[in-house]
């Protein structure tokens, strides 16, 4: 393929050196009142955030804060759908709440299309990737992602105590993500590196936040370079090669969304796989059940996506205004929390509880509105595979410590360490 001056470091550089939106200041500390001065970086939510959105949908289903320069958090599934779906009140140009707002003009793509991308710009940027996580697409991953299962597991045998997050669950959709995008496996790494950065440290200044930033982008950005060189059957290539209203993709686009792919496709899956095992760990009558009727896994599969939802996304409120009671401002955070939605009584029938054979379940772990997760075949597929191979392979465990159970901070929650004691287990294979 011949050189391709679209993907030089200059080009970049112009991109990734714009200024920070304004409004970057925040408060750090203990929350006093989750009402009116709430924070999902605090320690109590981090541990455990379902009694707080609880007691808010009952006291104050639209909380506030002055924190990150101003945000908001509804906590009844109407009012998360009712915005998700509103794209003219609200815009997606960010999704991760920091502490300063990226600039407006960075509208309608957003800096990680179709994901920050506004109408009507994301119709056609979300098209272009609907072929690659179709249910067909997806199944040919199956057989590879099987045997990564059980060779991670072939690995463990002989350990009493295993780390499930840090040995098992992360590596699946690292794997997964670096074939389906063409990166080399042992960056695997890096991979996690950029998650932290991307996903945590969000009240960092914001010059610090761009450097870490830019590690990720440069890294991409090589990636794209070495496509361009040497092309190949995967999807980097085919984004280098895609057109949208005639024309070839900007960089910052085709980088943007690889970051998107790359970031959501890991931390969103680990987490859901983490948190199934830290619940069948903890639930004997739900893992023995599973392990004698494997048939009701994909079941179960939602309820725990619903139940342990691990997405919270974030809004732009693009004008002042009244809304259900809450004074909005220009700029103003929504937190769109997914978790919270799919807890709400008013929504689910035994909301609170975990109902493995639950029929009816039409939760919002995928997202709501036209950002809902284009991945989601793909995310179920490596759910089902991860948590079938680990229910053959290790068919009785339990947590090792269940204080040592840590999760992550942020807007993707599931476990970063969960140490599992294996009682019992099968070679498989």
């Amino acid at each position: 393929m011949a050189a391709d001056n679209r993907f030089t470091h200059g080009h970049w550089a112009r991109r990734d050196g714009r200024s920070a939106g304004t409004r970057s200041e925040i408060v750090t500390g203990p929350v006093s009142d989750w009402a009116t001065d709430f924070s999902h970086l605090d320690p109590a939510w981090v541990a455990d955030p379902y009694p707080i959105q609880d007691d808010l949908r009952q006291r104050c289903p639209i909380a506030h804060t002055q924190r990150f320069g101003g945000a908001w958090l509804p906590t009844r599934y109407q009012d998360i759908a009712a915005i998700a779906y509103d794209t003219e009140l609200f815009s997606s140009r960010a999704i991760i709440l920091s502490n300063f707002r990226p600039p407006r003009d960075l509208a309608p793509a957003g800096g990680s299309p179709p994901i920050t991308s506004d109408p009507p710009f994301h119709r056609e940027a979300r098209k272009l990737l609907l072929p690659a996580f179709t249910k067909t697409a997806v199944s040919k991953q199956e057989p590879a992602t099987t045997e990564l299962c059980h060779s991670l597991i072939d690995a463990l045998q002989g350990q009493d105590v295993i780390d499930a997050a840090r040995d098992y669950a992360q590596h699946i959709p690292m794997r997964v993500i670096a074939d389906i995008l063409g990166f080399p496996p042992e960056d695997g790494p890096q991979f996690r590196k950029f998650v932290k950065n991307t996903l945590e440290g969000i009240d960092l200044p914001p010059e610090q936040r761009v450097t870490r930033m830019s590690a990720l982008f440069y890294y991409l950005l090589g990636q794209v370079q070495d496509h361009v060189s040497n092309p190949r059957d995967d999807l980097t290539s085919y984004l280098i090669n895609a057109e949208l209203g005639g024309r070839k993709l900007d960089p910052s686009h085709i980088v943007g969304t690889m970051a998107l792919l790359l970031i959501a496709g890991i931390d969103t899956t680990w987490s859901a796989i983490g948190a199934a095992l830290w619940h069948l760990a903890k639930t004997p009558e739900d893992r023995r059940r599973l392990v004698a009727d494997p048939g009701l896994l994909p079941t179960a599969i939602e309820e725990f996506l619903r139940a342990y939802a691990p997405v919270t996304m974030a809004r732009l409120v693009k004008q002042d205004m009244h809304w259900r009671g809450a004074s909005m401002t220009a700029d103003d955070w929504i937190l769109l929390s997914y978790p919270a939605a799919n807890r709400d009584p008013a929504q689910f029938d035994r909301a609170a509880e975990v109902v493995i054979d639950r029929e009816v379940n039409r939760h919002a772990a995928f997202g709501l509105g036209i950002h809902r997760c284009l991945g989601s075949h793909l995310a179920r597929m490596e759910l089902r595979v991860a948590l079938g191979v680990w229910l053959e392979r290790f068919p009785e465990f339990t947590l090792a410590d269940p204080a040592a159970v840590t999760w992550a901070a942020g807007q993707v929650r599931g476990p970063r360490a969960l140490p599992l004691r294996v009682l019992a287990a099968s070679r498989g294979g």
